[in-house]
């Protein structure tokens, strides 16, 4: 069993991705979604709730889409950021003091269900920063599932204490381990000489065609476990690095398998241990 998420953004965020395409990404996003409609694959989306207040007409033929599930990905991705690292300083906490953390968390909620009537159970945090208060804030607000984090040993979600469940992603990620877009060998290389970034993959960044072997090759030892993969790949990456080339080789694996929505997990007897029974 596979579950396939992608994050969106708004573009006025002006992420590096963004900068170098001459697309919007919800438009790179759309073309992502007629791959996956052709292929009968579904897909996850956390969409960020500035993208649903600016880009709603961009972003209706996604939330349309019978292929398409849809989750919060923040209101506005902590920008700006100086309130934020402020905060991190005195409290050790980027997400920000509780209350704040929360309105973020009802906009993006309102926002889906009022532009969109969709009300969402599924949460991840841009840049997978999830805070003390994470967990209670989202589940006070009707979220019953949350995937913020990397583990690559994840076999399913796994209850939190919170009453609500976390299911980090366990195939390597996309954004951090490919090279493209501002993302070059040398812009890496001091990115990693000024953070010493890592996450449980490793800290290395690959040719996507290289990159991809090694999803394939972590999407069949997912199988081979008994585990279920929860993946990210984000459109406008795929589209930068090789115009969805290597995603086609992804999507030729994907149209094999189980591939189901992330929010299926919630209410099916899923277990961390046992994967679906």
């Amino acid at each position: 069993m596979i579950c396939l998420t992608g994050d969106l953004h708004h573009q006025s965020l002006r992420t590096g991705n963004q900068l170098h395409c001459e697309l919007s990404e919800l438009v790179v996003a759309q073309r992502f979604l007629r791959l996956l409609e052709e292929a009968k694959v579904k897909v996850s989306f956390f969409v960020t709730g500035r993208a649903a207040a600016e880009q709603a007409d961009e972003l209706r033929p996604i939330v349309d889409s019978e292929w398409v599930e849809l989750g919060g990905h923040t209101y506005r991705c902590f920008s700006p950021a100086l309130p934020h690292r402020i905060w991190k300083k005195l409290a050790g906490n980027y997400n920000g003091p509780a209350p704040y953390e929360s309105l973020d968390v009802w906009r993006t909620v309102d926002i889906l269900r009022r532009r969109f009537g969709r009300r969402i159970v599924l949460w991840r945090n841009h840049m997978y920063m999830h805070g003390p208060n994470t967990a209670w804030i989202l589940a006070a607000h009707g979220i019953r599932l949350f995937s913020d984090g990397v583990r690559r040993n994840a076999r399913g979600p796994e209850p939190h204490p919170a009453g609500l469940l976390s299911f980090p992603i366990n195939v390597m990620p996309d954004h951090e381990h490919i090279f493209h877009a501002e993302r070059s060998r040398e812009w890496v290389a001091r990115w990693q000489q000024r953070y010493a970034w890592r996450d449980d993959f490793g800290p290395d960044s690959y040719p996507i065609e290289e990159w991809t072997d090694q999803v394939l090759a972590g999407l069949a030892a997912n199988e081979a476990a008994g585990a279920i993969s929860n993946m990210i790949i984000h459109p406008i990456t795929m589209y930068l690095a090789d115009r969805f080339r290597s995603f086609e080789r992804i999507l030729g694996y994907l149209e094999g398998r189980e591939v189901v929505h992330l929010g299926s997990l919630v209410d099916a007897n899923v277990s961390a241990q046992g994967g679906a029974r």
